[in-house]
């Protein structure tokens, strides 16, 4: 596929490490509309490359020297607030999914987890959605399980300052549905459904979809694990 050919994913891959840098964008050359336009090998260069390229999507390794990718992922979030992150580790402790979604990411991948999960997230991320691998899923929701029982009715008042269709939703995000699939469920524009989305992030104080989603999931909006999903 030729670079700027229309349907292809824009991508910037930031990692320390060369040689996982070349793998990640070899895996990535086998899905066919998905492009890796620039490599970073610090935070501080992700963000300028960023600026410069202008991707869809940020493939941000959690440790990098100078600016580690949490920090990048915030600064993204400043600069380029349309540009979509991921994260990359090869750790999965608690603290760095908590810090990684307070960042902005949209996703989380294990860099040990199946080479299709990180299609399947780029994917997913570019067209509005979020992604976490299975693992990562597992965690934050037991996690989730594991709060006071007065977290669930926290966010059942939250969730009851939205109209009915914007439960709707809300809903459909904690399922992990893109903007696309939405629309179709709920016959509307995709426009209008991006619209709806901002809304509610704006309305309930939410960063970004993944913090969406769990919030859906915490309300009883969804009736299993949100996220737990292959695009």
């Amino acid at each position: 596929m030729s670079s700027g050919e229309p349907g292809t994913i824009r991508v910037l891959l930031a990692d320390d490490e060369a040689l996982i840098r070349a793998g990640i964008a070899g895996i990535l050359a086998t899905a066919g509309d998905i492009e890796v336009v620039a490599e970073a090998a610090d935070g501080h260069e992700a963000v300028d490359l960023a600026l410069r390229h202008r991707p869809a999507v940020c493939l941000l390794d959690v440790r990098m020297p100078r600016l580690d990718g949490l920090a990048a992922a915030a600064e993204l979030r400043r600069v380029l607030p349309e540009v979509a992150v991921v994260m990359l580790t090869t750790f999965n402790e608690d603290d760095y999914v908590t810090s990684a979604l307070g960042s902005g990411a949209s996703g989380f991948l294990l860099k040990s987890g199946d080479p299709r999960e990180l299609i399947a997230g780029v994917r997913a991320v570019a067209a509005g959605g979020a992604y976490l691998s299975p693992t990562v899923t597992r965690r934050v929701i037991t996690r989730l399980r594991a709060r006071p029982l007065g977290t669930e009715a926290a966010a059942r008042a939250l969730v009851a300052e939205l109209g009915e269709r914007e439960r709707e939703v809300l809903a459909l995000v904690g399922a992990a549905l893109s903007n696309a699939e939405i629309a179709r469920r709920l016959h509307l524009v995709e426009g209008t459904v991006k619209g709806y989305v901002s809304q509610i992030l704006a309305r309930l104080g939410l960063r970004n979809r993944v913090q969406a989603a769990i919030l859906a999931y915490e309300a009883g909006l969804v009736p299993e694990a949100p996220l737990d999903r292959r695009a």
